[in-house]
């Protein structure tokens, strides 16, 4: 009989997943999956990958899983959770952040807790193929010197549109924006939705700012937005990796835009 690490070899992509009892938008787990060879586990398809090992005690009722973090924002914690395999379908519940394991699969209102959904992957014997091109930053008012820039800092989330969905505010108050000279993370605690360089220039009506993604699902791409600066309150628009750069501040359902609020808390 295998043991439950073996039926956990594989690729299995994220359908759904809740904090503190809310959904997180769809336009977030697109791409979401999390890869098992051995003990080891990557998380790939939410900005930066991150990597790690599972420790699982399948003699536990419910069964037990540690996500030890080894590589990534979150190298060095741990995360306490429970888990269940039915077929295909693969569940994980876990405090973020926490130190107390959850005992059942729920994501209460005010829990911090986590309840996550897969499903396994069939592989994908399709060829990679190398792109045509590796795309280069477009000059702006900022080079791709590192040095800092009017956006360096520290910033939390106010709140976030996906592609026409609102984020909720459950899910609103992980995520931080962290900036030093012109490279730019946007975490969920270890989660992390964006990792890209930028420059910014001068536009009318807005500001603008260009995105060149550094790893994750979009790596090397190009994406083209907007922003404004008002004291502490930071406005970005950016669109679809390779869509027209937005005109206004706004985020509908199917222009696949980002339109995010942050406030500094740190420069």
């Amino acid at each position: 009989m295998s043991s439950d690490l073996d039926k956990l070899q594989g690729t299995w992509s994220v359908t759904a997943l809740q904090s503190d009892g809310k959904p997180m938008s769809g336009a977030l787990l697109q791409e979401a999956r999390i890869v098992v060879k051995g003990d080891q586990f990557t998380s790939l398809g939410m900005g930066a990958p991150y990597k790690g090992v599972l420790e699982i005690a399948a003699d536990k009722k419910p069964k037990t899983v540690d996500l030890v973090f080894t590589g990534g924002h979150a190298k060095g914690t741990r995360q306490l959770g429970i888990y269940r395999i039915d077929g295909d379908e693969w569940s994980i519940c876990f405090a973020l952040p926490g130190d107390v394991r959850p005992r059942k699969f729920a994501s209460p209102n005010g829990s911090g807790v986590v309840l996550e959904t897969l499903s396994r992957t069939k592989p994908d014997k399709t060829p990679i193929k190398s792109p045509a091109h590796q795309p280069v930053l477009r000059s702006g008012s900022q080079s791709s010197s590192g040095k800092r820039t009017r956006l360096e800092g520290e910033w939390a989330m106010v709140s976030a549109v996906f592609n026409g969905t609102p984020m909720d505010d459950t899910m609103v108050k992980w995520c931080k924006r962290v900036v030093v000279g012109n490279t730019t993370k946007v975490l969920a605690g270890p989660q992390v939705f964006l990792d890209a360089q930028f420059t910014l220039g001068t536009g009318k009506p807005h500001d603008v700012i260009d995105y060149v993604n550094l790893s994750g699902q979009n790596k090397g791409e190009e994406q083209a937005g907007i922003y404004e600066l008002s004291g502490n309150t930071l406005r970005i628009c950016v669109a679809a990796p390779g869509g027209p750069r937005p005109k206004t501040f706004a985020s509908k359902p199917g222009d696949g835009r980002t339109l995010t609020v942050w406030q500094l808390i740190k420069s």
